[in-house]
């Protein structure tokens, strides 16, 4: 059983929560659609059912103490936690639902388009896709799982490899046009766009060409997006996994240079806490997730950014 103490209403953590974010009661107040008072009211009230000050009082300002912020980041993980749950809650209310983190690119332009095969096989469970570029916490965030780029190294989770990352330098036809690559060394008057969780993608690259990256910067970006953009704009070179850069190269936005699909730097994986593991939308979704990702690789007859040789593409 949980002491009541040391379970706040929600009223009295919103108010809180706001009042941190904000930096006034008065500012709360509005957002809250209360009365200044209403909300100092509930401070108070959350500091006696605490037995603490969370805040220290200069004239008609709170200062809040170095716990009161530590505190708040909880209260704020929590009623995020809540508002997820009520939202998945009202958008299936019959039926499970799967809470699945990934990153942006990759949900984008890889997992959303395949989607569809497992909702069509598993009508009963509802998907809902957040972006993270970071691991995380699962059990302060609520994923069931997540899509996690690098090695099989999250704690306390388990892990389902999907595909080695495989980059393809990549460059808008008029810049090639205006200045030929047709060895590695051609790429070292050119500028380098460069992806801030990949800062080795280059070394790599050059040297599977049999040359050595120039040193120096160029470009950086912290998502493949914006720097796949930067590209087709003519602004550099970018290095892109192949699911991003082969349907670039297919509509004659980009072309690639010199020999194309090298090894990256690591593979996507889906990972979980090792508390979800059988969680059935879980299970369900790891089973559909394995079965996607080899075909991905091993159909070269479908139309897919991952399918062997297509386009030029090895491996």
């Amino acid at each position: 059983m949980r002491p009541r103490r040391f379970l706040p209403t929600v009223s009295l953590l919103t108010a809180l929560e706001a009042v941190l974010r904000t930096g006034s009661t008065a500012a709360a107040a509005r957002e809250l659609d209360l009365s200044q008072g209403t909300v100092s009211r509930l401070i108070q009230n959350l500091e006696a059912q605490l037995g603490h000050a969370l805040f220290d009082r200069h004239r008609q300002r709170l200062v809040p103490t170095e716990a009161a912020r530590v505190y708040g980041r909880d209260v704020t993980r929590a009623l995020d936690l809540i508002q997820r749950g009520s939202l998945e809650f009202a958008a299936n209310p019959l039926g499970a639902a799967l809470s699945l983190a990934t990153l942006p690119a990759f949900g984008s332009q890889w997992l959303v388009p395949r989607l569809g095969r497992f909702t069509l096989a598993h009508p009963g469970i509802a998907i809902h896709l957040a972006t993270r570029l970071k691991r995380f916490n699962f059990a302060a965030e609520g994923f069931d799982a997540a899509i996690h780029f690098g090695a099989d190294d999250w704690r306390e989770a388990g892990h389902l490899k999907l595909f080695d990352e495989r980059l393809t330098a990549c460059a808008a036809p008029d810049l090639i046009g205006a200045h030929p690559v047709t060895r590695a060394a051609d790429l070292h008057g050119l500028p380098l766009l460069r992806l801030e969780t990949r800062p080795t993608a280059w070394d790599l690259w050059f040297a599977a060409q049999g040359g050595r990256a120039p040193a120096g910067g160029g470009m950086l970006f912290d998502q493949f997006a914006p720097m796949s953009q930067a590209a087709i704009t003519g602004l550099g070179v970018a290095l892109l996994p192949d699911y991003l850069a082969v349907p670039e190269q297919r509509a004659g936005r980009l072309v690639p240079l010199l020999r194309p699909s090298v090894e990256g730097t690591g593979a996507y994986w889906l990972v979980w806490p090792a508390a979800r593991a059988e969680y059935p939308p879980l299970r369900a979704f790891r089973s559909w997730l394995a079965e996607a990702s080899r075909d991905a690789l091993t159909r070269p007859d479908e139309a897919s950014p991952l399918s062997p040789g297509s386009d030029g593409q090895g491996g």
